[in-house]
């Protein structure tokens, strides 16, 4: 094998619990696991990554991964770390999810090599489909007792927790159907090991001792630790929700930002989790960040590595050309090269006012351009007054003459971005 998987995960700090027997098998041969994920936006976000990173380390490290996409499972919702039960969502709606959520795996596994090892994506719902209450009660359900599925702490915790509002027979039945993925998968496509994360560890053994009791054979698990902040909360939130990997949903800056603004200690745990760095490279990352702290050499690393591998390097070169603008040094040529979804998330919040191109071809000057409708300056006298004072730029350039004619290319053939200060932003749109 390439590399020792379990050690691999183990010093990035993604092993949280591991079935015995587990690295023997992967050194022993090449191995097929599996890990599941619930389709129930049509985007992945971040908090995805830490399993989809198992499957890529898993993969690199010379085995073959499937990615399990629950169209049948994410029909009734996992209780594991829930309060409540989920909406249920259409057989229209997890198909569009289940093609959506194909499209972005491939940025992270390589589903198209022709070596054993190539990874494949599977959907729960095709042998799922088919399989009627009747046979599935006969076939699969005598084999696990109520007392077995009770004493898991997914369910125990639903039962014992403070809304104590109990589970449905729908999600009581999750951990079953899950168990049927592994042993379907084990039975068909000799996959022998299933990952996840730590609240899936009971459903993963429940797999496990399925296949034991009606297989005869002998399957193994993973799980990673659930991240958290260094604060505490959940990771991959922010205040405006969590942050997706696509870019109609979270724009490339938005994502680029979210890394870059990282916690130190965060940082310091993320670079292991989220890039595929080898452990020489971060530990000299994270010394030259112990040297100097202010130049937040590890989150800039951390948020190129990750844009990059979400979004492409196109669109992490935007990404930093957009920092730039609004923190650093930069030129109108900058400026003029975002795209318009870049323009906007970068200045997403910043007041904002629309003209019409008649109107606004009709501006004399300046002073009039930057006071028009009160969007920078109240009045005529205070925009003359800041203008003087070397105080006012459109587009990157800086305005010297408050009576000068009014000569700007607009960016995207319909936006002047006005500043004011150093830190005041404005947008006016020119309506064709």
């Amino acid at each position: 094998m390439a590399k020792n998987f379990v050690e691999e995960v183990s010093w990035r700090g993604m092993l949280h619990d591991v079935m015995p027997g587990t690295e023997e098998q992967l050194n022993k041969e090449l191995t097929a696991g599996y890990l599941g994920i619930d389709p129930t936006a049509d985007s992945l976000h971040i908090g995805h990554l830490v399993g989809v990173m198992l499957l890529k380390h898993f993969q690199e490290a010379g085995h073959k991964p499937y990615a399990l996409v629950g169209g049948a499972t994410g029909m009734i919702g996992d209780p594991s770390g829930k309060s409540e039960e989920r909406n249920l969502l259409t057989e229209e709606i997890l198909q569009h999810n289940v093609n959506s959520i194909k499209n972005q795996l491939a940025k992270f596994l390589d589903f198209d090599s022709d070596t054993d090892n190539a990874a494949v994506l599977v959907n729960n719902y095709d042998w799922m489909k088919n399989f009627s209450f009747l046979d599935f009660a006969r076939d699969i359900g005598k084999h696990i007792t109520v007392n077995y599925m009770m004493s898991k702490d997914s369910v125990k915790k639903r039962l014992t927790g403070e809304a104590r509002d109990g589970m449905s027979f729908t999600e009581f039945t999750y951990q079953l159907l899950q168990g049927y993925d592994f042993l379907h998968l084990y039975n068909h496509e000799n996959v022998k090991l299933q990952m996840g994360g730590s609240d899936q560890w009971g459903n993963i053994t429940t797999g496990t001792e399925l296949i034991r009791r009606k297989a005869q054979g002998e399957a193994f698990a993973i799980t990673c630790p659930l991240l958290l902040k260094s604060d505490g909360t959940k990771f991959g939130k922010t205040e405006g929700g969590a942050v997706w990997l696509d870019p109609k949903r979270t724009s490339p800056y938005a994502f680029y930002q979210f890394w870059l603004n990282v916690a130190d200690d965060d940082a310091k745990k993320n670079i292991k989790i989220f890039t595929t760095l080898d452990k020489a490279t971060i530990d000299e990352l994270i010394a030259q960040h112990e040297e100097a702290p202010h130049t937040r050499v590890l989150q800039k690393r951390l948020a190129e590595e990750v844009t990059r591998m979400v979004h492409g390097q196109e669109e992490l070169d935007m990404a930093i050309k957009a920092t730039g603008i609004l923190f650093g040094k930069s030129t109108t040529e900058d400026l003029a090269s975002l795209n318009e979804d870049t323009l906007l998330a970068v200045f997403e919040g910043v007041p904002q006012a629309e003209i019409s191109k008649a109107d606004f071809e009709a501006i004399e000057n300046y002073t009039d351009l930057v006071s028009y409708e009160g969007l920078v300056f109240p009045s005529k006298g205070e925009a003359r007054k800041m203008i003087k004072g070397g105080g006012v730029s459109i587009n990157k350039n800086k305005i010297a003459d408050p009576n000068g004619a009014v000569e700007v290319s607009l960016l995207q053939d319909k936006y002047l971005l006005m500043q004011r200060g150093k830190k005041n932003y404005y947008l006016l749109k020119v309506n064709a």
